[in-house]
């Protein structure tokens, strides 16, 4: 584990992004109609659930007090998939960029474990860091993108 503690207390917060391709399951999922329930908000609570337990997921991450985590998914008729974006917050000594990305991707899971016996053609894809901010090495965008891709309940980094 790397050793954090000369860091400074900052909020720091990150998001993350994914997304999952439905095929086959989209209208079952845009409809509500699958048996294990509400896709979306399902997956929106398990999301949470993994911020708050990235650190027994991941070896040498820190266990670090998480201050808020916003799981959105969205439904994406065009290319019949899930975007998933989640935002973790922290007022600590070390990022939350890893509670980010596990919130994104457990939803993401989630989302394929609820649809799998409606489709075998889905595809988990595209788990980025989109935006970080605070500590050390300062605010990171992701190139291509603006305010706008980001959560609504994120500090504005531009």
């Amino acid at each position: 584990m790397v050793d954090v503690s000369q860091k400074s207390v900052t909020t720091r917060e990150a998001q993350a992004s994914c997304v999952v391709y439905l095929g086959d399951a989209y209208e079952a999922v845009a409809a509500n109609s699958l048996k294990k329930g509400d896709v979306l908000k399902v997956s929106q609570l398990a999301g949470i659930m993994g911020a708050k337990a990235t650190a027994s997921l991941i070896p040498l991450c820190h266990n670090i007090p998480i201050s808020k985590v916003d799981v959105q998914l969205r439904l994406d008729p065009a290319s019949r998939s899930v975007a998933v974006r989640a935002l973790a917050v922290t007022d600590g000594k070390t990022g939350v960029e890893m509670e980010a990305l596990t919130a994104a991707s457990v939803a993401a899971l989630t989302v394929y474990d609820m649809c799998k016996a409606a489709a075998k053609d889905m595809v988990v894809g595209g788990l980025q860091l989109d935006y970080k901010a605070g500590g050390r090495s300062g605010t990171y965008l992701r190139a291509g993108l603006r305010r706008c891709d980001l959560l609504p309940s994120a500090s504005s980094p531009l």
